[in-house]
C-alpha cells in the first residue's frame, strides 16, 4: 500500500493508466470500484474519483453510474488547442504587437447573431472591428460582438488601446468555448485590411464564449495568408 500523505490524485491518474496500457485492466474489462482502488492506496475516494474523472475526460475510461467503469477498447483522443492572446502569439515570434481599433458601435442586434446565441429581442450587443499587427504586417482581423445584457461593464469601454480579447479575459471567466475552423475568402474589405487579394483563402475561426449558459460573445477572427495553427493529441 502507498503512504496516503504521498498519494496524489496524478499519481493514482499514472498508476491507472500504467494498468490500462500493460493491459492489466484489459480493453472493454470492468475496472475496481472506488473504494477498492481508495483502500488500495490509502486514500480518501475523492482523490480516486478525481483521477477517474481526467481519465474519463481523456478518453481511456467510461463511466456509467451502477455499471461500472470501463476501460475503453479504443480510446477516445481529444485534440487539444491552445487559445494564447493575440499580443501573446505576436510577440513569442519575437515580433513588435500593435493594435487598432478601426470600428466600434452598438447597433441593433441582427438576426443571424440572436439566433446563434439564443439573444432575446431585447438584448444590447457592442460591434468591434480590430487589426492587430505584428511589427507592420497585419496578422489577424478580429470581428467581434459582446453581449451587454451579459457583460454591461464593456458598454463603458473604448477599446482604443487594448483589444477586446485581452480585455474580456482579465475581466470575465468563461465555462465554455466553441471553435469552428474554415477557409473563407476575404471580400474586398478584409482583403485591404490584411493585405491580400480579394477572394485570396484565409484561415478563420469563429468563437464562441459563455458563462454556464449565458454567451458572453461571438468573434470571427481572420489571419494572414500562411497561419498555421498546431494542435496535440
Amino acid at each position: 500500500m502507498i503512504e496516503a500523505k504521498k498519494i496524489s490524485y496524478q499519481d493514482i491518474k499514472a498508476l491507472a493508466l500504467k494498468r490500462i496500457r500493460n493491459k492489466t485492466w484489459p480493453p472493454g474489462s470492468i475496472m475496481p470500484g472506488e473504494v477498492e482502488l481508495a483502500g488500495e492506496f490509502g486514500c480518501a475516494r475523492a482523490t480516486v474519483n478525481r483521477a477517474m474523472r481526467e481519465l474519463a475526460d481523456e478518453g481511456f475510461i467510461d463511466r456509467k453510474r451502477k455499471a461500472g467503469t470501463r476501460i475503453k477498447a479504443s480510446p477516445t483522443r481529444h485534440a487539444k488547442f491552445t487559445i494564447p492572446l493575440i499580443r501573446d502569439e505576436i510577440e513569442s515570434s519575437g515580433a513588435t504587437y500593435r493594435y487598432a481599433l478601426i470600428r466600434r458601435d452598438t447597433p441593433k442586434t441582427p438576426d443571424w447573431l440572436r439566433a446563434r446565441l439564443a439573444l432575446s429581442l431585447q438584448a444590447d450587443v457592442l460591434h468591434l472591428k480590430c487589426l492587430h499587427y505584428a511589427g507592420s504586417k497585419p496578422f489577424q482581423f478580429e470581428d467581434r460582438w459582446i453581449n451587454l445584457d451579459a457583460v454591461p461593464k464593456a458598454a463603458q469601454q473604448n477599446f482604443e488601446m487594448t483589444g477586446p480579447n485581452e480585455w474580456l479575459v482579465q475581466e470575465v471567466p468563461f465555462t465554455d468555448v466553441e471553435l469552428t475552423f474554415s477557409s473563407m475568402n476575404a471580400d474586398l474589405q478584409t482583403a485591404e485590411l490584411l493585405g491580400v487579394s480579394e477572394g485570396a483563402a484565409l484561415f478563420t475561426i469563429e468563437r464562441i464564449t459563455w458563462l454556464e449558459k449565458r454567451p458572453i460573445t461571438f468573434a470571427k477572427l481572420y489571419y494572414f495568408s500562411g497561419y498555421q495553427m498546431t494542435s496535440r493529441l
